[in-house]
């Protein structure tokens, strides 16, 4: 039986005996701004909450995140709370508020000046300030707190997002030992010589084995974990169990490769994709011409600048390709806050305008970035207009967008040219392959799509909508939770001597936890 909505709804609403729910990430699945004055609701770009918003509407519970929104104060209550999605309510989103030095100095700061380069091995600079280690302590604290409150003292599993929150496994473990908690390292995690240079290497280790699993995409990613472990921290590692044993408390590390919803391609491209298609083609001047897409947030990780010296080359190459084909990025602006952000973005723009200058004329431009946010709708429509899409990323925990495409492509045409550094490169073989810092190997890549026969793309893509359909977001979620279950069953351990057995009260409250517990670990391990 394979998994569904359906699927996980059943068993999480009929099985969990009471534990709650409670995910963490930092980025929220709505969000509430004003436009015109009115207040309206958007959902934002990224692909952590694309594939956890599905399984939140299965599973019911709370998503406690940052509340980014202008508007966001005015829709929830006096606590931060709402229930979403806001047109069909299923599950409470509790938003935490964050100063504007928190912001800078979490986000902007440790976050992604400093973990996001270092896990990415893409030769860009960490930044170590102390100033943005203490913010990030400060968050993962307030953050502590609020998943506390949600929790409200019962038994509850805490689904702990990226690498946003590595110390707040420990904090959670602090306040309430009797907590299940599992963390999801969304991004790569690095070889220990390159983690080494973290001036507070030991207090992030220490955090994540807070968790009762700790899980990454990969096998290579837990393998490089368990290895900066052993290097960093006096711990007992069980590599026959990939556990890490440390101050009496065990971690599992495994490998849960992440993936999409495909129901949600039809959903988004809707009845009308083919006259929408046309209007978007009359808009920007596209003619009949193929589309080959990228489609990303403007990081320095996604290999936008390598992608155009690749149509670049083709074209020096093949001019025979000259005013038949268009380059469409679409590039989602991202933490133009950050000088590098700011600084690729501008690149970005110069090499498409170099690019249209060199080799477009007045009717064709070769290049077209799209630097704006677009929503579901037209990144689907996109994905189903493509003669090809192009993941070129230099290093990537999965990347969704490789996914996205497929479940948008029942006509089963349309190449995938991928990035041999993903991780969906592992479970979609069928792609092109490609080395994205080899500019002739991606030119090849995007002639490949360009010219590829119709049955040799059937061929490919029927076996990667196979993949995709069978080891989709319900079954990561799923699988997931099933390896929590399996390892949260509490022992039944003799009293130490010299303690003072808890009160009457307190054992009824810690066998109903342990009646939850057991609940999901039958649940779970039962998928």
């Amino acid at each position: 039986m394979g998994w569904s909505q359906e699927r996980l709804e059943h068993v999480a609403q009929t099985r969990l005996g009471g534990a709650k729910l409670i995910v963490v990430a930092n980025r929220e699945p709505y969000i509430h701004r004003f436009k015109d004055g009115e207040v309206e609701w958007i959902r934002p770009a990224g692909g952590l909450t694309a594939a956890l918003d599905p399984v939140m509407r299965a599973c019911g519970g709370t998503w406690v995140a940052h509340g980014s929104g202008d508007a966001d104060r005015q829709t929830a209550d006096a606590s931060g709370r709402l229930r979403v999605p806001p047109d069909d309510p299923t599950y409470t989103l509790r938003r935490v508020w964050l100063s504007k030095d928190d912001e800078e100095g979490y986000y902007y700061g440790f976050a992604n000046s400093a973990l996001w380069p270092l896990c990415h091995q893409v030769y860009a600079r960490p930044v170590f300030d102390p100033a943005h280690w203490d913010a990030y302590k400060r968050v993962n604290e307030l953050f502590a707190q609020a998943v506390l409150d949600e929790a409200d003292g019962g038994p509850a599993l805490v689904f702990v997002q990226d690498y946003h929150f590595a110390l707040l496994p420990r904090l959670l473990k602090q306040a309430r030992p009797d907590l299940v908690v599992a963390q999801f390292w969304h991004i790569p995690w690095p070889n220990p010589e390159t983690f080494r240079v973290c001036p507070w290497g030991r207090e992030i280790l220490d955090g994540m084995l807070g968790n009762d699993l700790m899980s990454f995409h990969t096998q290579y990613h837990c393998n490089n974990f368990l290895e900066t472990v052993d290097r960093t921290l006096e711990c007992r590692i069980d590599r026959e169990r990939f556990a890490v044993e440390r101050s009496g408390q065990a971690t599992s590390v495994r490998p849960h490769p992440i993936s999409v919803d495909p129901r949600l391609a039809a959903e988004y491209l809707g009845d009308d994709w083919e006259r929408r298609a046309e209007k978007f083609r009359k808009r920007y001047r596209l003619g009949d011409r193929p589309l080959l897409v990228g489609v990303d947030r403007v990081d320095y990780t996604k290999g936008i600048p390598e992608r155009l010296l690749a149509v670049d080359r083709l074209l020096q190459q093949h001019p025979e390709w000259k005013g038949k084909f268009h380059f469409l990025q679409v590039g989602a602006p991202s933490r133009t806050h950050l000088p590098a952000y700011r600084d690729l973005n501008d690149e970005v723009q110069n090499l498409a305008d170099r690019i249209n200058w060199a080799h477009g004329d007045g009717s064709w431009r070769p290049v077209m970035f799209l630097n704006e946010h677009h929503g579901p709708e037209d990144i689907f429509l996109l994905y189903r207009m493509a003669a090809g899409c192009v993941v070129s990323s230099l290093h990537d925990g999965m990347n969704l967008v490789a996914k996205e495409f497929v479940t948008a492509r029942p006509d089963e045409q349309g190449v995938l040219v991928l990035s041999q550094f993903t991780g969906a490169a592992r479970e979609l073989p069928d792609a092109v392959l490609v080395n994205p810092f080899d500019v002739q190997a991606t030119a090849d890549g995007l002639l490949a799509a360009l010219t590829m026969p119709a049955d040799e793309q059937r061929r490919r893509m029927r076996k990667m909508r196979q993949q995709v359909d069978d080891h989709n977001i319900f079954r990561w979620a799923g699988m997931l939770l099933s390896e929590v279950g399996r390892m949260v069953e509490p022992a039944d351990l003799p009293e130490p001597s010299g303690v003072t057995p808890p009160s009457e009260e307190r054992q009824r409250d810690l066998l109903a936890s342990r009646h939850s517990l057991d609940t999901i670990a039958l649940t779970w391990g039962a998928g």
